[in-house]
């Protein structure tokens, strides 16, 4: 299963792109990506697609600081249910650690790290990989964090300090413009520090109650967005499984490393079965090959686990409502 990442935080994306007269939308589609979920609730991106669209726009753009206007278009409608909770923390560390502990609601790969030390609280970014560490990305996300750290506390708070992994920019003016603080280029981690006694004090904006619903709105999308994992690796491992003629929960059960018992549970929890998803998956698949005219019925067939072609003829009419033969040449 592929890594996501939550597909409205690429608005902030698509304002930079058209400040410096991009098409957006072009450079979305080129890479992939339906603009449209960037409005859907709950709408996600493939995290790889979304490292290309930085990649990309860093080649697009000529302004190599351009990562840092993150700060003047994101809105915390832009992260969901976390943005608001956010807000209405009662200090900026219980902010920070709640964009640590959900950090899944924006990612499904961990990418902070929060470390208390002499000089302060550090909010470090962590990669699973290297390539994934893209200058841009790193400037725009320090840059937002120190906005609504801002947002919640006062307008020129300013860090102890900030660090980046790469060279330092012909534009460096404009990091310790909009930092106002020491800034490293070539430094061994992106991170942000901010004073203790900063990140501890009350937060005039704060608003447990409202905090506290917010995280329980997190919860339930993260427990629906499990529901959906486990649907979409079962489906995986059918799909792996059907030529051999042999699906069963069992043997997907041992796949996916849990007892067939265990499977059945959270799918039932998920709003389906297994032999739903099988039925899904063998129409689904039997249509798209259908649509191959170079693709016997015989092979059909076979790819979708069934013994002999009559039998894929009774299921696919049973599911459409015409034969397989029917269905070719209406297509």
């Amino acid at each position: 299963m592929y890594a996501t990442n939550n597909a409205s935080l690429m608005i902030g994306v698509w304002n930079i792109l058209k400040s410096y007269g991009t098409d957006p939308e072009l450079l979305f589609r080129e890479i992939g990506l339906n603009p449209e979920l960037m409005k859907r609730p709950g709408g996600r991106y493939r995290l790889d697609s979304i490292d290309n669209l930085w990649r990309k726009s860093s080649e697009t753009i000529d302004d190599p600081c351009f990562g840092l206007k993150a700060a003047e278009f994101w809105h915390p409608s832009n992260f969901g249910a976390l943005g608001y909770a956010m807000l209405a923390s009662n200090t900026l560390r219980t902010a920070l650690e709640r964009v640590d502990r959900y950090h899944r609601f924006l990612s499904d790969e961990r990418f902070i790290a929060l470390l208390e030390t002499e000089e302060g609280l550090t909010f470090t970014l962590i990669f699973s990989h290297e390539k994934r560490d893209i200058p841009a990305r790193n400037d725009a996300i320090l840059a937002v964090t120190m906005s609504m750290c801002r947002m919640n506390y006062i307008e020129d708070l300013a860090p102890v300090s900030v660090t980046f992994t790469h060279p330092k920019p012909s534009c460096s003016a404009k990091f310790y413009e909009y930092f106002r603080s020491p800034v490293m280029f070539e430094a061994p981690t992106n991170s942000l520090t901010l004073p203790i006694e900063v990140v501890d004090k009350g937060l005039p904006g704060s608003n447990p109650q409202l905090a506290e619903l917010n995280d329980q709105v997190m919860i339930e999308y993260l427990a629906q967005l499990d529901h959906n994992r486990i649907t979409e690796k079962v489906k995986a491992a059918i799909i792996d499984q059907l030529p051999s003629g042999n699906v069963t929960d069992e043997n997907v059960a041992q796949d996916l490393y849990m007892s067939s018992r265990n499977l059945q549970r959270q799918l039932q929890s998920a709003g389906t079965t297994f032999t739903t998803l099988v039925n899904e998956i063998r129409q689904d698949l039997a249509q798209k090959y259908l649509r191959d005219q170079d693709t016997s019925m015989t092979e059909i067939a076979f790819l979708l686990g069934f013994s002999e072609s009559s039998a894929f003829s009774r299921a696919f009419k049973r599911w459409i409502g015409v034969t397989p033969t029917q269905y070719r040449k209406a297509g």
